[in-house]
């Protein structure tokens, strides 16, 4: 071949086989190592995030049978060091409870961890509103037990006291009668069947408190709840007067009707205005026949302790007539709490008897007075209906009311020569207490006929 042609051989070199070989070996093995560390990656993150979504509960571990190996066996490639170390901190998963090994999980537990798996993340946390919902429902139930049990104890007490007074009430009651009965058959004073006195006849009788009694021989002829404590109204204008008298005043000197004596508890008005002018005996006479508020304002005002003064004599004068019920706190008896029984008020009656200037009165038909300030004159009538009407039987009487306490009198009459009085309290109509009155005057006068 001549120098510088260059000829190609259909021989190849054998240099270049190896060359070859090696270059795809060295490929492959790059190939194979790019392939297990991507494999090993892989596994590793899914290991990684299968921990972070699934919540193990104290109670009970999240290994499988298939990853618990034993002790001796060799150990395999990097994933399953991998899946042995979760398995490895998982085993030991304890509860504040109690700490359970892996090797005691039962099947139940297996079955318990596969639920709880399932469940979302938020519904095994619990939830703080419906905690505190739950809390304060307990609390509620509590609250409403207790005070279920405190109101069934303080009813039971009551009901036993109720239960004592009522008893003790009935006892003293049945007492009062068989001695009313008793002095009954000794005086032989009592109100007669044939006279229309009978059971059903004592249940017209409208008055929430009766008291009927004979003066000479304190015979009770008749009663319905004597002993009950009510408002008197006016009648306290009795006792005001009886105080009154006692003080010896001079009757002829004359009061002034001042701004104090109106009245600040009903706000009721008056004939009298501010600035009249009566004498002590025209008070006193308006305040019984009329029931004249000022009229009593201004006597019990007119006291050497002023109405304090007053009110205290009242009251240290019930008691020294034996009414032990009754209290005072003003001389009108416009307050609710000037409060007696019928039976202690007839023996205020029986007091105030022996004045004549009240018993003549109250028992007046009309009176006129001059209060001057501008007015000539002012004519009073009687509050009774009986005395308006001429009933010449009665020697002392006086009326009241005031809605708490109705409408209320008290009466002193003659009966075939006997004093009588009548207390009747707490009648609901205007006309109720006059038309007890009537009835028990029928019964008295046919029953007690000679």
């Amino acid at each position: 071949m001549p120098y510088g042609r260059r000829t190609f051989s259909s021989e190849f070199p054998a240099y270049y086989l190896v060359v070859w070989l090696r270059t795809i070996a060295i490929f492959g093995l790059l190939w194979l190592n790019i392939g297990a560390s991507f494999g090993a990656t892989h596994e590793r993150g899914q290991a990684t995030s299968a921990r972070a979504g699934t919540h193990v509960t104290p109670s009970v571990a999240r290994a499988s049978p298939a990853t618990i190996k034993p002790r001796g066996q060799a150990k395999g490639p990097a994933v399953d060091k991998g899946r042995r170390r979760v398995v490895h901190k998982r085993k030991h998963t304890t509860s504040a409870a109690q700490p359970m090994h892996i090797g005691k999980i039962t099947s139940k537990h297996r079955r318990q961890a596969a639920r709880v798996a399932r469940e979302p993340r938020d519904a095994r946390r619990p939830d703080p509103i419906a905690t505190q919902q739950t809390t304060q429902q307990t609390t509620q139930r509590t609250t409403q037990q207790t005070t279920q049990q405190t109101t069934q104890q303080t009813t039971q007490r009551t009901t036993q006291r109720t239960t004592q007074q009522t008893t003790q009430q009935t006892t003293q009651h049945n007492a009062r009668q068989s001695a009313a009965s008793r002095a009954s058959a000794r005086s032989g004073l009592r109100l007669l069947a044939r006279c229309g006195y009978t059971r059903r006849s004592r249940a017209l009788l409208r008055a929430r408190s009766v008291y009927v009694v004979d003066e000479r021989t304190h015979t009770v002829l008749t009663e319905k709840q004597a002993d009950r404590v009510v408002p008197i109204a006016s009648v306290s204008k009795l006792m005001a007067a009886v105080v009154s008298l006692d003080v010896r005043h001079a009757l002829d000197a004359r009061l002034d009707v001042t701004v104090q004596d109106q009245d600040f508890d009903k706000f009721t008005g008056s004939r009298l205005s501010v600035g009249s002018r009566l004498s002590r005996h025209d008070m006193l006479h308006i305040a019984l026949m009329s029931s004249e508020n000022r009229a009593a304002a201004a006597l019990s005002r007119d006291y050497a302790g002023g109405r304090p003064g007053f009110v205290a004599a009242m009251n240290a004068k019930a008691r020294a007539l034996g009414m032990r019920h009754t209290s005072f706190v003003n001389g009108t008896g416009l307050s609710p709490q000037n409060v007696s029984t019928a039976e202690d008020l007839s023996l205020l009656v029986a007091a105030a008897s022996h004045y004549p200037l009240i018993r003549a009165y109250s028992t007046d038909r009309s009176q006129v007075v001059f209060p001057g300030g501008g007015r000539a004159s002012l004519s009073y009538h009687n509050s009774n209906a009986l005395v308006r009407g001429g009933d010449r039987s009665i020697v002392l009487q006086k009326t009241g009311f005031i809605n708490e306490a109705g409408h209320c009198v008290v009466v002193r009459m003659l009966v075939h020569g006997r004093p009588i009085d009548i207390v009747v309290l707490g009648a609901p109509g205007p006309h109720d207490h006059i038309a007890d009155v009537i009835r028990i005057r029928r019964w008295l006068r046919c029953s007690l006929a000679r």
